[in-house]
């Protein structure tokens, strides 16, 4: 299958693609600041999406997933919450998520079920509909193509920054398309499809059994391959809106194309998730190699990314490879120790079965920098994995002890 023939990082985020329109306003929500962000597609969009696997899933998660069921994939709006969860909420909670979804419907003249529904902040508070219902006028009009930036701002929490991402792309058509996205994330971080949320658009028109494939495996080699803390929340999402407006069709022969858009788009968005990390210091890159498979690998590698020892370590420029060592040894894969390799940065700490550590200056030094690689060689194979964290820090401590007060 082709690639791109020309992939172009551009400016914006999710109003980049033509035909999507965003706000951000204060609803009350939160203390002060924006919390209610409103997408929308000028016309239905082919919509796909992946959720949490946590158990105890929110309110809008569970509204989203029949929504979607409803109609057949098919969406006219996103409506998201920042500043309270509503997860653990009962009866009450799904009532308000439905509430959301039908508030925008009517202000939009569209389905209830073409309005997907999310919400991030604390868990087991009831969330105030009246509140939405209040400055859901004041969202649709201030609604525009210039105004993702305030939709990325109102969807975060703790988030030191927004995060937004876009390309262009061609497929080897007179045309382009363009793949735009937000996301937000920096505590409660480990998706497996945390408290992260992602919002994708394009311009491009793709068939849902397409686009729901092409984020699958997108999220797979980004948004799942990140960690913060190793916690998977309640409300994780990401949705992917197609609309058509650039008329450039997606189909199997130009798919590959589209997915290493979409990939570009989804690994900025999740990079900036760790990079954001509550109290991190430090963007760190964990590759494991020499696995026996890549379920393995990956295995090993968010085995080393979680491991408190490890964050602990890098954030204080402790060259400590035997820490990493003992996380493969212990990470319930293949391992051989007399072939297992350690390099920080590209110079080896631990190989051919010993230590070096007269590299230890060298990479003592090499820590004192924001953006760390870590490799570790299982000696078992040929797969390899990688997963990106960040690393732990009295800050991080600080911000959760004090979260809800």
């Amino acid at each position: 299958m082709p690639t791109a023939t020309r992939l172009e990082t551009i400016s914006g985020g999710v109003t980049r693609p033509q035909g999507f329109r965003a706000a951000g306003v204060s609803a009350g929500i939160k203390v002060k600041g924006l919390d209610l962000a409103l997408l929308v597609s000028d016309g239905p969009a082919t919509a796909a999406a992946v959720f949490t696997t946590n158990r105890a899933q929110a309110a809008p998660v569970l509204v989203s997933i029949d929504h979607l069921a409803r109609s057949g994939g098919v969406a006219r709006a996103v409506v998201v919450n920042s500043g309270c969860a509503n997860a653990c909420t009962g009866e009450a909670g799904l009532a308000v998520a439905k509430g959301m979804a039908a508030e925008t419907a009517r202000a939009l003249g569209c389905p209830a079920e073409q309005v997907l529904v999310a919400s991030t902040g604390v868990i087991g508070v009831e969330l105030e509909l009246s509140k939405i219902e209040r400055a859901l006028p004041q969202a649709m009009g201030a609604l525009g193509a210039d105004q993702g930036s305030q939709a990325a701002q109102a969807i975060m929490t703790t988030d030191p920054f927004p995060k937004e991402a876009a390309v262009r792309f061609n497929t080897g058509g007179t045309a382009d398309a363009t793949i735009g996205g937000m996301a937000k994330g920096s505590g409660m971080i480990e998706p497996m499809m945390a408290t992260m949320l992602g919002f994708i658009t394009t311009d491009a028109l793709v068939p849902q059994p397409l686009l729901q494939r092409a984020l699958r495996a997108a999220v797979n080699d980004t948004f799942n391959a990140i960690t913060v803390d190793g916690e998977c929340s309640t409300n994780d999402c990401v949705m992917l809106l197609a609309n058509g407006a650039s008329g450039v069709t997606v189909d199997s022969s130009s798919y590959d194309a589209f997915l290493e858009a979409l990939r570009a788009v989804c690994l900025k968005l999740a990079l900036g998730i760790v990079r954001g990390g509550e109290g991190a210091t430090k963007l760190i890159t964990v590759t494991v190699t020499g696995s026996a498979s890549a379920v393995e690998a990956r295995r090993a590698a968010k085995a080393i990314a979680n491991s408190l020892l490890v964050k602990t370590a890098i954030h204080g420029g402790d060259p400590n490879w035997g820490r990493l060592i003992a996380v493969a040894g212990r990470a319930g894969v293949e391992f051989e120790l007399s072939r297992a390799a350690v390099s920080i940065g590209s110079i080896a700490l631990f190989a051919g079965g010993r230590p070096h550590d007269e590299n230890t200056p060298a990479v003592a030094a090499y820590l004192q920098g924001t953006d760390i690689d870590v490799s570790v060689d299982l000696g078992a194979g040929t797969a390899t994995s990688t997963v990106w964290t960040c690393d732990l820090s009295a800050e991080y401590v600080k911000i959760n002890a004090e979260y809800r007060t």
